[in-house]
C-alpha cells in the first residue's frame, strides 16, 4: 500500500510532461518575438509590453472560472478545445499586419491559455501521490523549464532566417501536436477521491458533484496566491524585456537571461522539491522568496554579461523552486474534485503578476529607463515574503 502510494513516475506522467513541453515550446517562441513584431508594425515599446500583458490579464481574469469549468466538463475535453482555439490564434498572428488585431487575438488566446494550464495541472496532480507532491510537480515543471530554455534561441534563429510568418507556422504546428497528445489522454469520469488529503475526512467523503456547484472560486487559495503576484511581476518584466535589455547594454546572445534562468531551474528544482516534501514546504518556500528578491535586485545593476548572468542565476534558484513548493503547500487542503478551481486561483494571481509586470515595466522603460523599471520589480518582489507570512498565519 505504501509502495503504491509512493510511486511517482508512470507512462501517463511522462505523457503529461511531453504535453507541457509542447505547450511551453510553442508559447516561448511567441512571447519573446512578439514585441519585436509589434515594433516592426509601428507599435511602441509600451504596446509591445501589452502583448504579454493582455495574454496574462485575460488568462488571470478567466482562470478561476475556466479551472472550475474544466472540473465539470472534463480536463481532457478542455485541453482539446483550448489547443484548437490557440491554433486559430497562431493563424491570426501570421496573417494580420495590425497591432490592434494582434492585441485583440491575444486576449482570446489568454482565456483559452488559462483553461489549458488549469486543466493540465489538475490532471497531472491527480497522478502524483500526496507524500511526493512537491517532488512530482517539480519534475513535471522541468518539462516547461526545458522548453523555456530552448524556445527563445530557436525563436530568434527562426525570426532571423525566416521571419515572423515562420514563427507562427512553428507555433501552429506545435498547437496541432498539443491537440494530438490531449486526444490520447485517459481521464476518469470524476477526480479520484482517494487522493484527497487524509487529514480532512469530511472532504474525503464528499459527493462527486456538489463542490463545483456551490462555488466557482477558491477564495482562500486566491488570497494566499497574491504572494505569486508580487514576485511574478518581475518575471513578466524579464520575459518581455530581458532580450531588449541585453541588447541595450551590449550583451549577446539576447536570449542569455532566459536561457540561463531555465538551466538553473533545471539543475535545482528536482532536489528542492524532494527536500520540501521531507523538511516541510513552508520551510523551503520562505528562503526562496528572499532569493527571488535578491536576484531581481541585481538586475538594475547589471552592466555586463557577468552581472546579467549573476542576476539570472540567483533569481532562477528562488523562482524555480518557489512555484512547485507553493502549490504543494496550498494543495494539502484541496479535494481532488476542486483541483481545477484551485489551480485556476493560483494561475489568476500568477498571470496577473506577469501581465502587470510586462505592461508596467514597458511603460516605465519608456519614461525612466531599464534600471528604474527593474528596480520597481525588485521592490515589489521584496514584499512577497512578509505578505505570505502574514496571510498564511491568518489562514
Amino acid at each position: 500500500m505504501t509502495a503504491a502510494r509512493s510511486r511517482l513516475f508512470s507512462p501517463h506522467f511522462f505523457v503529461m510532461c511531453g504535453f507541457t513541453f509542447t505547450v511551453f515550446l510553442s508559447a516561448f517562441q511567441l512571447l519573446p518575438t512578439a514585441p519585436f513584431r509589434i515594433l516592426d508594425l509601428g507599435g511602441s515599446t509600451f504596446a509591445s509590453g501589452l502583448f504579454l500583458g493582455f495574454l496574462t490579464y485575460a488568462s488571470a481574469g478567466s482562470a478561476p472560472f475556466t479551472g472550475a469549468i474544466a472540473d465539470r466538463i472534463g480536463r481532457r475535453r478542455t485541453l482539446l478545445v483550448a489547443s484548437g482555439v490557440i491554433l486559430l490564434c497562431a493563424i491570426g498572428y501570421a496573417i494580420t499586419t495590425s497591432v490592434a488585431v494582434m492585441l485583440a487575438l491575444v486576449l482570446v488566446h489568454g482565456v483559452f491559455w488559462s483553461g489549458l494550464l488549469s486543466a493540465s495541472a489538475a490532471h497531472l496532480t491527480s497522478l502524483v501521490p500526496d507524500d511526493r507532491r512537491a517532488e512530482g510537480i517539480g519534475y513535471w515543471g522541468l518539462s516547461s523549464v526545458a522548453a523555456i530554455a530552448v524556445a527563445p534561441p530557436i525563436a530568434f534563429w527562426i525570426m532571423d532566417h525566416g521571419g515572423w510568418l515562420w514563427i507562427c507556422i512553428s507555433c501552429g504546428t506545435l498547437n496541432v501536436l498539443m491537440g494530438v497528445i490531449a486526444w490520447t489522454l485517459h481521464e476518469a469520469p470524476h477526480p479520484a477521491p482517494e487522493h484527497a488529503a487524509p487529514q480532512h475526512p469530511a472532504q474525503h467523503q464528499a459527493p462527486q458533484h456538489p463542490a463545483p456547484s456551490t462555488r466557482l472560486v477558491e477564495w482562500r487559495v486566491l488570497m494566499l496566491s497574491v504572494t505569486l503576484f508580487l514576485y511574478t511581476f518581475g518575471y513578466g518584466a524579464i520575459t518581455s524585456f530581458s532580450a531588449m535589455y541585453a541588447a541595450a547594454i551590449g550583451v549577446s546572445p539576447k536570449s542569455l537571461y532566459l536561457t540561463l534562468l531555465a538551466i538553473v531551474i533545471l539543475l535545482t528544482r528536482p532536489l528542492a522539491g524532494a527536500l520540501a516534501d521531507r523538511r516541510g514546504h513552508r520551510r523551503v518556500l520562505v528562503p526562496c522568496l528572499a532569493t527571488i528578491a535578491a536576484g531581481l535586485a541585481l538586475l538594475p545593476l547589471a552592466s555586463s554579461r557577468l552581472l546579467l548572468a549573476a542576476s539570472a542565476v540567483v533569481f532562477g534558484v528562488g523562482f524555480g523552486t518557489a512555484y512547485p513548493v507553493f502549490v504543494a503547500y496550498v494543495m494539502r487542503d484541496v479535494s481532488s474534485a476542486r483541483r481545477g478551481a484551485a489551480f485556476g486561483a493560483i494561475l489568476a494571481a500568477f498571470d496577473t503578476g506577469i501581465g502587470t509586470g510586462s505592461t508596467t515595466v514597458g511603460w516605465l522603460i519608456e519614461r525612466f529607463g531599464f534600471q528604474a523599471a527593474f528596480g520597481v520589480a525588485a521592490a515589489l518582489s521584496a514584499l512577497s515574503l512578509p505578505y505570505f507570512l502574514i496571510v498564511d498565519r491568518r489562514n
